[in-house]
């Protein structure tokens, strides 16, 4: 098990491999968040910073637990290749397009059906261990169904739904998602 302070050349080539990401937040009393993520929607900005975008789902437990403390831990880990875990600790803000960072950060990525917000990790550690016992498996591909819900949906259909179902935590924080 390695600590470094910022992400280095191979570490970056690593993520830019990787089809799937972990996220997890937790509020300073309740339920931890563990999320999989995937889409092509992991960017590295720089060396200590990390962004994604985030794309509508059945709760916002990230955006509440980040609006709360910000502690945020993102994983990745091969499996394919050589075994790698790779973690990376920081603290999380959320940027949604009402916000003034939007424009220039969404040029990071290519825009998804549903999207919500980005998240952006300023990483204050990172960990790689080995990951000897995680299985190997074979990428298929992305799932297209969450891409079909949000075009079926559409814009006001999203908003419908984020006012149902993204406006707190499953523990009841707020998320900020319709706040102005």
């Amino acid at each position: 098990m390695t600590f470094i302070a910022r992400l280095n050349d191979k570490l970056i080539d690593f993520i830019g491999r990787q089809k799937m990401f972990f996220t997890a937040t937790a509020p300073a009393e309740g339920r931890i968040n563990l999320s999989p993520k995937g889409m092509d929607a992991f960017r590295v900005l720089d060396p200590a910073t990390v962004a994604y975008l985030d794309v509508t789902g059945s709760g916002n437990e990230a955006s509440a637990h980040l609006k709360q403390n910000g502690r945020m831990t993102i994983m990745m880990c091969s499996f394919e290749g050589a075994p790698m875990i790779l973690r990376l600790y920081g603290h999380g803000e959320v940027v949604r397009p009402r916000d003034a960072r939007w424009a220039e950060l969404h040029a990071n990525f290519d825009a998804i059906p549903g999207e919500r917000q980005i998240i952006v990790l300023k990483i204050d550690s990172i960990q790689t261990s080995c990951g000897y016992a995680v299985p190997e498996f074979e990428f298929k591909t992305q799932r297209q169904m969450l891409r079909k819900w949000s075009e079926v949906k559409g814009p006001e259909g999203i908003q419908e739904y984020w006012a149902e179902n993204n406006q707190k935590s499953i523990d009841g924080l707020p998320s900020g998602i319709l706040e102005d």
